[in-house]
């Protein structure tokens, strides 16, 4: 079967107005304000809570590694609370996903969010049925970019890896496609805009709307 798997954050959902959200919360509990801005910095959210209190403590000299692991807890905690008060899916992506469903393909995702709060993201948004099969960051023993969990969703999914595409928007998922040995589609619409094509992906991908004749194209 013919497979689109997915990222999630910052490919299908724009998630960084919550995500700087629940970083700022861990700073302002130090004493530290709003460190992250939630438009400048949603590059830097898109890559993960560990990389936003980085940042955040690397910007202000308040604290390192250690600190970064005394309050990852925090923010995940304060995420999930507050998970889609400000996340909004790009334009056409659900439309996207139904009509390759309705072309004969297969869907998933894939994310290095915690399964949980994927799950829990993709119920408040309303589209928990849309893509049902979901791979996280916790549901195997590894994340990416190490290939397990893509093909562990494309396997989940009905599929095949020598027919299926990853949709992605970073250089995590750019390394994880080429170590499974799928195609990669990145996206035009997130932080770096066309900037991303720097990762050479084996195409670009600047809105929803294009996907499905994109997916006939580079899977037959």
């Amino acid at each position: 079967m013919r497979t689109v798997v997915f990222d999630l954050d910052g490919t299908l959902v724009d998630t960084s107005g919550d995500l700087i959200a629940a970083a700022n919360s861990c700073f302002r509990a130090r004493g530290l304000g709003d460190v992250l801005d939630p438009v400048a910095d949603a590059g830097i959210a898109f890559r993960g809570g560990r990389a936003m209190l980085r940042e955040g403590f690397a910007r202000t000299g308040a604290g390192g590694e250690a600190e970064v692991d005394a309050d990852y807890d925090a923010l995940l905690a304060a995420y999930g609370d507050s998970i889609a008060v400000h996340s909004r899916a790009y334009e056409g992506a659900w439309s996207a996903v139904e009509t390759l469903k309705q072309r004969g393909f297969v869907v998933a995702i894939c994310t290095n969010k915690p399964e949980g709060l994927a799950r829990q993201l993709m119920d408040e948004l309303g589209t928990a049925h849309v893509l049902p099969t979901l791979i996280g960051a916790d549901t195997l023993t590894v994340r990416k970019p190490d290939p397990a969990p893509l093909l562990r969703a494309i396997e989940l999914a009905g599929g095949e890896a020598g027919r299926a595409l990853l949709i992605g928007d970073t250089d995590t998922d750019a390394k994880t496609a080429r170590a499974a040995g799928v195609g990669l589609v990145l996206v035009g619409f997130g932080p770096e805009g066309d900037a991303i094509a720097r990762l050479e992906p084996d195409a670009m991908m600047r809105h929803f709307d294009d996907l499905p004749d994109l997916a006939e194209r580079m899977l037959g």
